[in-house]
């Protein structure tokens, strides 16, 4: 959501159970030891005393992972959210293509390890992770330390730090890959790539560092599945994803294309789909009447070239939704 007040159409659907839920974990896990005994003499204060590093209120609030074994990866939900304010300062969650910032980085670790983060993934301290005051979650950005020249692709899927200067907070393994973990915080550069797939159980974010070792470019794309073929005018394309099947019919020339991400048996299935992807282009979800009945088709488009429309489809891969296809638009 951008800082103007826009609020996205969806976030009435999705945002209202998910976005609170994370905010409250945020609250929780950034406020009660600066709102102490001192806070409720003074009526209030402000969080520049609190340290990523050494918070001793770490992870209170925030439910903890209770199976065994290595924590799972990915999970959780979409989150951007809307405008929310901690230790008097408003924070503007957003959609930020061009987000690319130079601060303070901290780290965090011990203390919060196992438990929820802000779009309800299990925080591992061991991951190449880290938290954000106002990038959706989860996305991908690449962080460099100034101070050193090293540079790493994370995976935001938390918010905060919510201190003074401070633009990001790391998990303790990308505090100690990026060398922030000794001093405790560095001067940072963070560069917002894209939105990262909910169901990335490490190959993606493995993929893309991979390019950065390499000094090639990263993209998000570097770590979606392979591009589609290109769409002939009359290329009949067929997608399917949550049971339901559909072929697009031969369209002229000039008809433009779709980027098809499923038909539903489930309307409320349907609606997540939409609701999820809402902030990445226009979308729209449609009754279908087929021999097996009602389905809801969940699309994206109309998108007038092939350019934008693999543009299109590579950010609802990267979203999550890798059964999505391309398909040429009916007259």
């Amino acid at each position: 959501m951008a800082a103007g007040g826009l609020v996205p159409r969806w976030e009435d659907q999705l945002m209202g159970a998910s976005y609170r839920l994370a905010l409250r974990v945020a609250r929780l896990r950034y406020l009660p030891a600066c709102l102490g005994l001192a806070a409720l003499l003074t009526g209030g204060l402000a969080l520049n005393g609190c340290s990523g590093q050494s918070d001793p209120f770490a992870g209170v609030g925030s439910p903890m992972y209770q199976g065994s074994g290595p924590l799972p990866k990915g999970g959780g939900r979409y989150v951007v959210g809307e405008p929310y304010e901690v230790g008097g300062r408003w924070y503007y969650p957003a959609e930020a293509a061009s987000y690319d910032k130079v601060g303070q980085a901290s780290w965090y670790g011990p203390k919060f390890h196992r438990r929820m983060t802000s779009n309800g993934e299990w925080f591992d301290q061991d991951y190449l992770s880290a938290a954000h005051p106002t990038l959706p979650l989860p996305s991908y950005a690449r962080v460099t330390n100034l101070e050193n020249g090293r540079s790493l692709v994370v995976r935001v899927n938390d918010r905060g730090p919510f201190v003074a200067d401070r633009i990001i907070d790391l998990s303790r393994k990308s505090a100690d890959v990026l060398d922030v973990r000794r001093k405790g915080t560095a001067k940072v550069r963070v560069q917002y790539l894209g939105p990262a797939p909910l169901d990335d159980t490490g190959t993606h974010l493995a993929s893309m560092n991979r390019h950065l070792d390499n000094n090639e470019t990263v993209r998000v794309a570097d770590a979606s599945p392979p591009p589609q073929p290109k769409l002939k005018p009359a290329e009949v394309a067929v997608a399917s994803l949550g049971g339901g099947f559909e072929a697009a019919r031969p369209a002229d020339r000039g008809a433009g294309f779709y980027v098809q991400i499923g038909s539903f048996s489930d309307p409320s299935n349907a609606g997540r789909a939409e609701a999820n992807l809402a902030s990445l282009g226009p979308i729209e979800t449609t009754p279908v009447d087929m021999d097996r009945g009602r389905f809801y088709r969940v699309r994206m488009g109309p998108l007038r070239d092939q350019a934008s429309a693999h543009a299109a489809l590579a950010r609802v891969q990267a979203a999550g939704h890798h059964d999505a296809r391309l398909i040429v638009a009916q007259n």
